[in-house]
């Protein structure tokens, strides 16, 4: 289904129940199969990805159908490797194109047999655990890549004999996501020790005490990016936290330089659009990636020159966003170019007749470009890849004033 999105000219105004984090449900969701489903877990995501951990930790078949969950594969390969007994983990043509080699390697030193059933390094896998015969082994794992490996492993850490201990080489990307990792299984009763680059976690037992997930500060970004976008809009988001263990509250931050103020309240956020101070901004991604592809949307449309790091897992994700950007920004007249490991944005002239946007299967760039609309008409493919994320994406811009039909 595609959408054509009418220009939005009046102030926004309004209050959003955010959809709640993608991120602390799949996590939580792991935890609490792992503690023998003894949590009492509140507020989960009605996300794609988080129905689909749930109704496969609930069912259990031969076959683990991750479908584009980059995160339900990665937390539920490990999972299997303690309580698998020879299931067929799997997903979409686009899942059996992401890496998962770094995560497989570390299992089998651990001690669990795990068989590539097409291309070596990537999914389809048939895992078969083998908690009891783990070996007390310390994990080298490099810091550059996807964080959830590295969570997918801390969270088996205390159900293993031994417990387990990483070391992370080099530089680590999105540390706040494996902040947040040991952060709820602190408050699910595991202890752990984070030494210079080695984090370390003994043999213990995850506890039945109860969490309320927090709404989602990634879909928060694409309201940030309205307000940006539409002069003297006030709009409330309700369910977010000042102390947050979520990367993507880093929008604040990165926001206040680009038209949004945000003032916490009781329950949540108030958004106000402001000035931009800075025309020429230098961001590092590295502990926030999937709130770039909506920073470089306002920036582009702002008139915002971009110098941005920390994009390289942009690359591995639902597709080469880096790519699709490219692609997409062009046709707001916006410029992206890559130097050395650094990306410049260099908006431009956004044209009188926006082309269709592309969502490459990727609710990101869907979110992302929507709030276009607040500048000029525009029109995007299929829609639905919101539901991976933020189903009620449609509905919240629909209350607030945003209209739109299918073309």
């Amino acid at each position: 289904m595609n959408y054509r999105l009418d220009r939005y000219s009046q102030p926004l105004n309004g209050e959003i129940t955010l959809s709640s984090s993608k991120s602390e449900s799949n996590r939580t969701l792991i935890m609490n199969a792992l503690s023998g489903n003894k949590l009492q877990l509140k507020n989960l995501s009605d996300a794609r990805d988080t129905q689909t951990m749930r109704r496969l930790l609930l069912e259990k078949q031969a076959v683990w159908d991750v479908l584009d969950a980059g995160t339900t594969m990665r937390f539920c390969t490990a999972y299997l490797a303690i309580t698998g007994s020879g299931e067929t983990i799997t997903g979409s043509n686009r899942m059996k194109e992401r890496p998962i080699k770094p995560l497989v390697d570390a299992l089998r030193k651990l001690g669990t047999k795990i068989d590539y059933l097409e291309e070596e390094g990537f999914p389809p896998l048939r895992i078969i655990g083998q908690k009891n015969n783990f070996q007390s082994q310390k994990i080298i794992i490099p810091g550059n890549i996807s964080s959830q490996y590295i969570s997918a492993l801390l969270m088996i850490g205390p159900m293993l004999p031994d417990g387990i201990s990483i070391e992370i080489i080099g530089e680590i990307f999105s540390k706040p996501y494996i902040d947040m990792t040991l952060a709820l299984m602190n408050h699910f009763g595991i202890k752990s020790t984070w030494k210079n680059q080695t984090i370390s976690i003994r043999s213990q037992r995850y506890e039945g005490q109860s969490y309320t997930i927090e709404s989602d500060w990634s879909g928060a970004s694409y309201w940030y990016s309205m307000v940006a976008l539409n002069k003297e809009s006030n709009i409330i988001l309700r369910g977010l936290r000042s102390r947050s263990f979520q990367g993507d509250q880093n929008v604040v931050q990165i926001m206040s330089k680009m038209g949004v103020e945000t003032e916490f309240i009781s329950d949540g956020v108030e958004l106000n659009s402001i000035p931009v101070t800075e025309l020429n901004q230098t961001l590092d991604f590295k502990n926030c990636p999937d709130l770039a592809q909506t920073v470089m949307v306002v920036a582009a449309i702002k008139g915002i020159k971009l110098t941005m790091t920390g994009l390289e897992s942009l690359k591995i994700k639902e597709t080469d966003r880096v790519l699709a950007m490219k692609k997409e920004l062009l046709k707001i007249g916006g410029l992206l170019n890559e130097e050395n490991k650094y990306w410049k944005l260099i908006p431009g002239t956004i044209p009188e007749h926006i082309e269709t946007i592309e969502t490459y299967d990727d609710h990101r760039m869907a979110m992302s470009f929507a709030p276009v609309c607040l500048i000029k008409p525009l029109k995007i493919k299929n829609i639905d890849v919101v539901k991976k994320s933020y189903p009620r994406y449609w509905m919240d811009l629909k209350s607030v004033g945003i209209t739109f039909n299918e073309c």
